[in-house]
């Protein structure tokens, strides 16, 4: 599990079969690298990998056929690419961002962006996979980084996102053109209030007089949801 606060930039080069080599090249990447052991879960532009080797500024893990599918490492890319480093939430950090699991949804396109007085306002389009989560004013992972939707067209499936100069120097999102992929993922609580409606039941574990009642948006709503 990660936040979506990136904490490095890195390099990523295919080795060869599902093997994938990522070196860190920012000065933060110490926060990457220290205590980094094999088996680890590091999120690479919001992919969750599993380190299997470890080297002296990077690590080499494995890219599934499913993961590739899904992400933007099965997508051709025509130009040298940074990508966003940050290792698994540890117990007792702080969640400054939401809860992002790392499993991207699908890939999504930018669009366009657009510096303000305070931020830069940027653009992508989404799938009907991704869509159904996205909300205004709430959260999606964009490469692994943790952004509030500012606004979403449902007609076209595109959302806006204004992010803060920080964000923006911090990530690989400055070296974004129009038409470059980027991982997205959606809100988990999202999904999880998707599979209660779907189900109309709520935890069969529940006692016996709460156990019948449906699932609806006005109890979610009630619920806090």
């Amino acid at each position: 599990m990660f936040t979506g606060l990136i904490q490095a930039l890195g390099t990523i080069k295919p080795l060869g079969g599902d093997y994938w080599k990522i070196t860190c090249v920012t000065e933060s990447s110490d926060t990457i690298m220290r205590d980094l052991a094999i088996g680890d879960s590091v999120a690479v532009d919001g992919i969750c990998l599993t380190v299997e080797e470890v080297l002296k500024d990077g690590f080499i893990a494995t890219a599934s056929p499913e993961t590739l599918r899904r992400t933007t490492l099965g997508q051709e890319q025509t130009e040298q690419k940074y990508v966003n480093l940050e290792a698994s939430l540890r117990v007792g950090s702080k969640v400054g961002g939401h809860f992002v699991m790392g499993h991207v949804d699908g890939v999504g396109k930018m669009l366009s962006k657009e510096e303000t007085a305070t931020s830069w306002e940027m653009t992508f389009s989404a799938t009907g996979a991704i869509a159904r989560y996205i909300v205004p004013k709430g959260s999606i992972a964009v490469n692994g980084i943790s952004l509030t939707v500012a606004e979403y067209q449902p007609e076209t499936m595109q959302f806006k996102v204004a992010v803060i100069p920080l964000t923006y120097a911090e990530t690989n999102l400055r070296y974004l053109n129009p038409g470059s992929w980027v991982n997205l993922e959606g809100d988990i609580l999202g999904k999880y209030v998707e599979k209660f409606l779907s189900s109309g039941k709520g935890d069969v574990t529940a006692p016996t007089d709460e156990s019948s009642d449906d699932i609806s948006l006005a109890f979610l709503a009630e619920h806090g949801y």
